[in-house]
């Protein structure tokens, strides 16, 4: 662990130490809470689900019904949309904390945490704390850390840059010439904001990509009927299905810059995590010509961009649509590849030496239900052998 100083306090906790205190993090406290195991929610922000608090843009919306996006123990209000805002979500967040009296510890950044084979505990080491569990959850998520790309020359454009989670509005940009970099589900609602608020959006399109009707005919969820039909079908029939509706709906998006991978929207992110874009709008506006579709940068001047085309362009504003990445690599000490990737994602929900993972697998909200679940019940089930070995003595 280093040297520590002395001045640091030392806290030894009967029950798990939980890392992040978003949806991940929260979810695995409830569902440890109904089982009467405590935990302690170490969060480095200033609140819960500070990501939705803090770096998400204004117009954000769930992008699946809200029955598929509620945790565990505790659905949304029923007056809520059938596509809750951020503020209704972050309301949702905050209602949960209160009814399952979760607590966290906040400003509690986790400088390392590792295990201790001597005496089989946990040591996680903050600022001025070092706590000791038997168990450790990994709640950080797989959006911790904004991911930016090596642009050749983004350093010396003489205009605005500013990545997603720094993005609110796109009422500072009305008028502007604005490059969007990147056409995931955040590009494409990032520009569509753009053109709402009579800015001029050039969406940059390196790859190919998946996009979907967020609802099919009927008003059927597309995400839901997938769901549905992947209980008694395999993933390629879903995915043949998904891309007739796409086509009825859209046409054929290649013709307007947006190729789609030779493998089916499932398939694609069961294999590499990528998700397909579920479109609220932006297809409409490029269709129209509202938002225009770039190829790639091969590099950033002073004052815009050069494609890989030859084509050379102006911009007032650069908006880094490019996600996010996970920051475990960064604190997490000792060989845990058998639960995490080099990337630092999970592979599952559980490793050995009492760690675990919630929320790290690209499975979205109701993943992180599956995984509060499953964690929960398997920490309950030793923390019951202990209370019964105790009591036998």
């Amino acid at each position: 662990m280093g040297q520590r100083h002395e001045e640091e306090r030392r806290v030894d906790f009967p029950g798990p130490i939980v890392i992040g205190a978003g949806p991940s993090g929260l979810a695995v406290a409830a569902c440890l809470s109904q089982r009467g195991v405590p935990s302690l929610v170490l969060e480095r922000r200033d609140c819960i689900a500070s990501l939705w608090q803090h770096k998400t843009y204004d117009r954000l919306r769930l992008h699946l019904p809200k029955n598929f996006c509620e945790l565990p123990l505790l659905g949304f209000p029923r007056d809520f949309p059938r596509y809750p805002t951020k503020r209704q979500f972050v309301q949702y967040m905050e209602s949960y904390a209160s009814r399952f009296s979760i607590e966290p510890k906040f400003n509690e950044e986790v400088l390392t945490a590792e295990f201790d084979q001597m005496c089989g505990v946990w040591r996680v080491q903050t600022k001025g704390c070092v706590y000791a569990s038997r168990w450790l959850v990994v709640a950080t998520g797989e959006n911790a850390e904004p991911a930016v790309p090596g642009i050749p020359g983004l350093e010396k454009f003489r205009g605005s840059v500013v990545h997603t989670s720094g993005y609110k509005s796109g009422s500072g940009f009305r008028n502007k010439r604005v490059l969007v970099v990147g056409c995931g589900n955040s590009g494409m609602e990032v520009s569509l904001d753009l053109c709402r608020h009579n800015a001029m959006p050039h969406m940059v399109v390196r790859d190919t990509v998946h996009v979907l009707p967020r609802e099919m005919f009927f008003g059927l969820s597309t995400f839901g009927v997938a769901t549905v039909l992947l209980k008694w079908l395999p993933p390629k029939w879903v995915d043949r299905l998904l891309l007739i509706v796409a086509d009825f709906k859209f046409g054929d998006t290649g013709r307007l810059g947006l190729r789609r991978p030779k493998t089916g929207p499932i398939e694609l992110k069961n294999v590499t995590g990528r998700t397909p874009v579920l479109d609220v709008g932006a297809l409409s506006q490029i269709k129209s010509g509202g938002i225009k579709v770039t190829v790639g940068v091969k590099e950033v001047t002073r004052t815009g961009a050069r494609f890989v085309d030859g084509r050379e362009l102006e911009f007032d504003s650069i908006i880094l649509a490019t996600g996010y990445k996970s920051n475990v690599t960064a604190w997490l000490k000792g060989e845990f590849e058998e639960l995490f990737t080099g990337e630092g994602m999970g592979r599952g929900w559980k490793g050995i030496d009492g760690l675990y993972a919630a929320g790290l697998t690209r499975k979205g909200l109701l993943g992180i239900g599956q995984d509060a679940v499953r964690i929960a019940a398997d920490v309950a089930s030793q923390w019951e052998k202990d209370a019964a070995f105790v009591a036998g003595r």
